[in-house]
């Protein structure tokens, strides 16, 4: 695999195009970005520039399955690629809600942690919402809850990452781990992920 292909692990900022400007051989230049913890998390996320080509991406995908990785395509080039973006939009909602005053950086966490959080475990967000419509699926859900949805996105915060901010979450953070260490909610974490893995791995009703 690596006498053909050429990996670029980590390019959040960097599109792979500019990459392969640099490159002897643009066309075996690929993404493959992973997640952390990596020993654990299968998710790797994989996607091409300008040139390379569709023989790198299958190639790559097949590397990732092959070794145990869920990988998947990124058809088209965006900074960020698709999980942090998810990942930053929940988070621009999270700091919002804290800055103004609605939760704690600590009730928030609870929130997802102990409610949809738990579900996207398992199931990603269309299926998710496909799920709750019952025997009328997604479509149902969309036809009676499209609306509500739409005005939530519009009543979305939209703030920069200021130092008042940027206090806000190190304190909270601080106080949601008064009497536990780093350490120890690291290995509480990566134990229970071990956990998760295997029950899903066994779940084959589960993607």
């Amino acid at each position: 695999m690596g006498e053909n292909v050429i990996i670029a692990t980590s390019t959040s900022g960097i599109l792979i195009s500019d990459i392969q400007d640099a490159a002897s051989n643009p066309g075996r230049v690929v993404l493959g970005h992973p997640f952390n913890p990596p020993h654990l998390i299968p998710l790797v996320e994989v996607g091409g520039g300008r040139e390379t080509t569709p023989a790198t991406i299958e190639k790559t995908l097949a590397f990732y399955t092959s070794i145990g990785k869920k990988p998947i395509h990124i058809k088209q080039e965006i900074k960020g690629h698709i999980a942090n973006r998810l990942q930053a939009a929940l988070w621009r909602e999270a700091f919002y809600l804290v800055h103004s005053g609605v939760a704690s950086v600590t009730d928030i966490d609870t929130a997802i942690t102990h409610g949809p959080g738990l579900r996207w475990a398992l199931l990603g967000p269309f299926m998710n919402i496909h799920l709750s419509g019952g025997a009328a699926g997604i479509g149902h859900v969309l036809d009676h809850l499209g609306p509500p949805m739409e005005s939530w996105w519009r009543d979305l915060g939209d703030l920069s990452l200021t130092p008042e901010i940027r206090s806000e979450a190190v304190r909270g953070i601080e106080d949601e781990l008064t009497g536990r260490s780093l350490d120890e909610m690291t290995r509480a974490r990566d134990d229970v992920l071990t956990q998760l893995l295997a029950m899903k791995s066994a779940a084959k009703a589960l993607p």
